[in-house]
């Protein structure tokens, strides 16, 4: 197997190219640029989705192939009958994290890859098409953001009260619950940002500092989480349920039950604690 900055090299590469394609069919230059909406479990898909994660993983399986790696894409794993927790290595791929925001044209769209070793991400892509920017991360190794002008690390924000805090909150996935966290917790600056991997881009850049996310009837799948997660936490930050314990991909379950906290690490442990006494007291009443 090729050594991880070499496969990181080629996952930059193919970001980069699913972020044109991206482009293509969000400013209508694409050869077939009608967006025809579907709906899968009440979530939008696009042709974008369709024709990025298989441009994702052809180009992977093309160049480093199937015996090493397994594959799981939000667009083709219903279809997949492969049982990917025999794999220790396993790519976890979002085409399109984003869908209404690219669908309503907010810009808040982004390419998720990662590559996750067992049940731990060990190497993280997030591609921003419209700031044109690609977030990368290799275990212990930093996080860094590439632009035509090059790349430069990033480390997240420090020195804040916790009522200083920004968090980044979402603009369709809401719930009773949720609102009643945001509207509880001691940080109560707000920004509203679309795809999970533009929140975190948000994080590393330091315009943000904290994110939450609370299942309700469904929950943010592993391709939602695993990439995002590397970036920020390979930028100083952390992402961990509520209780502290880290998150874990390619179990079986792809979704990411119960509350989840990423943040720029400061008062991490003080916010999870807040975070679950506001949901019992809301729980109660």
């Amino acid at each position: 197997m090729k050594d991880l900055e070499e496969i990181l090299a080629i996952a930059r590469e193919v970001g980069w190219g699913a972020a044109e394609i991206l482009r293509s069919y969000y400013h209508g230059t694409a050869k077939d640029p009608n967006l025809e909406v579907q709906y899968k479990q009440n979530e939008p898909v696009t042709v974008a989705d369709v024709a990025v994660s298989q441009y994702i993983l052809e180009s992977l399986q093309a160049t480093l192939g199937n015996e090493d790696f397994a594959y799981i894409s939000e667009e083709t794993y219903q279809s997949s009958t492969i049982d990917t927790r025999f794999s220790p290595w396993v790519w976890i791929i979002d085409p399109l994290d984003g869908t209404r925001d690219f669908i309503e044209k907010t810009g808040d769209y982004a390419v998720h890859i990662a590559l996750v070793k067992e049940t731990r991400p060990v190497l993280a892509v997030v591609a921003v098409p419209e700031t044109q920017k690609l977030y990368y991360a290799t275990k212990g190794r930093g996080t860094f953001v590439e632009t035509r002008d090059g790349c430069v690390p990033l480390r997240v924000s420090s020195g804040k009260r916790v009522e200083d805090l920004t968090l980044v909150v979402s603009r369709s996935h809401r719930n009773q619950r949720l609102d009643h966290l945001l509207q509880n917790l001691p940080s109560q600056n707000h920004k509203s940002v679309g795809s999970v991997g533009c929140k975190i881009a948000t994080i590393v850049e330091q315009d943000a500092d904290i994110y939450i996310s609370l299942s309700g009837k469904s929950a943010p799948k592993d391709w939602d989480i695993a990439a995002p997660e590397l970036i920020l936490t390979e930028a100083g930050g952390k992402f961990t349920h509520f209780d502290g314990t880290p998150l874990q991909y390619n179990t079986g379950d792809i979704n990411q039950w119960g509350g989840l906290l990423a943040s720029n690490g400061e008062y991490h442990e003080l916010l999870c604690q807040e975070a679950e006494k506001i949901l019992a007291q809301f729980d109660q009443s």
